[in-house]
C-alpha cells in the first residue's frame, strides 16, 4: 500500500520544479516564435540545406512541403460518412502462470454516420502458444514480450485494412481508416533487418490494398512529444555557413550545440502558439530512417488544433498528397474529436473493445486450465510465487 503522507514533501518539490520549467518554456516559446518567422523567410534555403546535408546532421529533422506560413481551416464533416478504427491489447506471457503463452485482442469499430446503419463493435482475440510464436524472435535478441508487442502492431494494421475494405463493399460513403498512434513505426528501426522482414511487409501489403481502394488512412497522436518540426528550426539557428554537424559539432553533446537554444521544445508546444482552434499546420515530410523501407507509403504529418489539444496527424503519401483525401481525413478527424468531447469517438470505442481486464485475464486462464485438464495434463498449477501473491494475508 502506498503511503501518500511520506510523498507529500517530494510532491511539493516536484511542483516547484514544474513551475520553473513552465517559466523556462514560456521564454523558449517566445524565442521559437521569432526563429520560426525567420525560418519562414528563409524556408527555401533551409530546405535545400536539409536535403544537401541530410547525412551530416546528428539530429532527426522533418522538412516542410508547404509554406510555413500556411494555415488551413478545417470544417468538421456533417454529411454521411464512415469511420473504421482498430486498437489492440494483450495478455503478456508469464512463467508463473499455468502455461507460457500470450493473447492479442484487436478491437474493431465501424461507425456509420447519418446513414441509419448500426455500428460494428467487436473484437478479434488470438492466443499464441506455439514454439515459433514464443521463442523464434530470441535468435534476433528480441524478448517474447517485445515480439508480442510488435505482432500486435501488425495485427492492428491488418485488421484495420480488412475492416475498411469489408465496409467499403457495403457502402460507398466517404470513409476514414483511423489508427490510434503513429504510422511511423520507430520501434521497427531498433530490431535486426531479418526480424523486421517478418513484420513490416504485412503492414505494407495491407496498406497497398487500402491505397487501391482510395480509402484515406490517418494515425492520430494525442499529446504528441515529437520534435521533428522544431528540429527544423535548428537549421535557422546554425551559426555555420553549412549545417555540417559531423564536421563542426560531433565532438560535443547534442544538447550543448549552438543550435540547441530551443531544446527540449516539442512540436505540440510550438503549434499551440501558432494555430487557432480548427486550424491545421502545413504538411511536413518525416525523415525517419525506417521510412526508407515503406516504399510508396512515405509518411507525412501535420498538427491540428482540435480545441482541447494539438494533435499530430500522420498520413501516408497517397493520402497526404491527395488534396481531396487529405481534406476528407482531416474533416472526419475534427468531427470525431468534437463528438468525443476532446478525443475521437472511434478510437475510444476501439480501445474499449480491445481492453483486457483483470477479470478477463482470470477467466482466460481458468478456461485454459479446464482445457488442459480435459486433455489429460496433470499438475496444472501456477508457480508458488503467483499462488502466494493471490492469497496474501496482508
Amino acid at each position: 500500500m502506498l503511503d501518500l503522507q511520506k510523498l507529500m514533501g517530494q510532491m511539493q518539490g516536484m511542483s516547484e520544479q514544474l513551475q520553473r520549467e513552465a517559466q523556462q518554456l514560456t521564454v523558449k516559446l517566445d524565442r521559437a516564435e521569432t526563429v520560426f518567422q525567420q525560418a519562414t523567410v528563409n524556408q527555401a534555403k533551409l530546405c535545400q540545406h536539409s536535403q544537401q546535408f541530410r547525412d551530416r546532421k546528428i539530429f532527426n529533422c522533418a522538412e516542410p512541403v508547404e509554406h510555413l506560413s500556411q494555415r488551413q481551416e478545417i470544417i468538421p464533416i456533417t454529411t454521411p460518412h464512415i469511420v473504421v478504427a482498430t486498437d489492440g491489447s494483450q495478455i503478456a506471457p508469464s512463467r508463473h502462470e499455468i502455461a507460457y503463452c500470450y493473447l492479442i485482442n484487436i478491437g474493431r469499430v465501424a461507425i456509420f454516420y447519418n446513414s441509419g446503419i448500426y455500428p460494428l463493435l467487436d473484437h478479434l482475440p488470438e492466443v499464441f502458444y506455439k514454439t515459433e510464436d514464443l521463442y523464434k524472435a530470441r535468435q534476433w535478441g528480441i524478448q517474447t514480450e517485445q515480439w508480442m508487442t510488435l505482432r500486435r502492431t501488425v495485427a492492428e494494421n491488418v485488421a484495420l485494412v480488412n475492416l475498411a475494405i469489408e465496409t467499403r463493399s457495403r457502402s460507398p460513403l466517404p470513409m476514414l481508416a483511423f489508427s490510434d498512434g503513429a504510422l511511423i513505426h520507430w520501434e521497427l528501426d531498433d530490431i535486426p533487418a531479418e526480424a523486421r522482414s517478418q513484420l513490416l511487409p504485412d503492414i505494407i501489403a495491407a496498406w497497398d490494398n487500402l491505397k487501391s481502394q482510395r480509402i484515406p488512412l490517418a494515425g492520430y497522436i494525442s499529446a504528441p512529444r515529437a520534435t521533428e518540426a522544431t528540429n527544423f528550426l535548428r537549421l535557422q539557428l546554425c551559426p555555420f555557413e553549412q549545417p555540417d554537424c559531423v564536421t563542426y559539432c560531433a565532438a560535443n553533446p547534442l544538447d550543448v550545440a549552438p543550435c540547441s537554444q530551443l531544446q527540449p521544445l516539442r512540436d505540440g508546444a510550438l503549434w499551440q502558439r501558432l494555430l487557432k482552434v480548427g486550424e491545421c499546420s502545413p504538411l511536413w515530410q518525416s525523415q525517419a530512417r525506417i521510412l526508407q523501407e515503406y516504399g510508396e507509403h512515405h509518411i507525412y504529418f501535420c498538427y491540428l488544433h482540435v480545441g482541447t489539444e494539438i494533435a499530430r496527424v500522420e498520413m501516408p503519401a497517397w493520402t497526404a498528397l491527395d488534396a481531396g483525401l487529405r481534406s476528407q481525413a482531416l474533416q472526419i478527424i475534427l468531427a470525431q474529436v468534437q463528438k468525443g468531447y476532446g478525443y475521437p469517438v472511434a478510437l475510444a470505442e476501439a480501445h474499449n473493445q480491445a481492453v483486457v481486464t483483470s477479470s478477463d485475464r482470470r477467466r482466460f486462464f481458468a478456461i485454459l486450465e479446464q482445457q488442459m485438464v480435459k486433455s489429460g495434463l496433470r499438475n496444472v498449477t501456477t508457480s508458488y510465487k503467483e499462488s502466494r501473491k493471490r492469497s496474501s494475508i496482508a
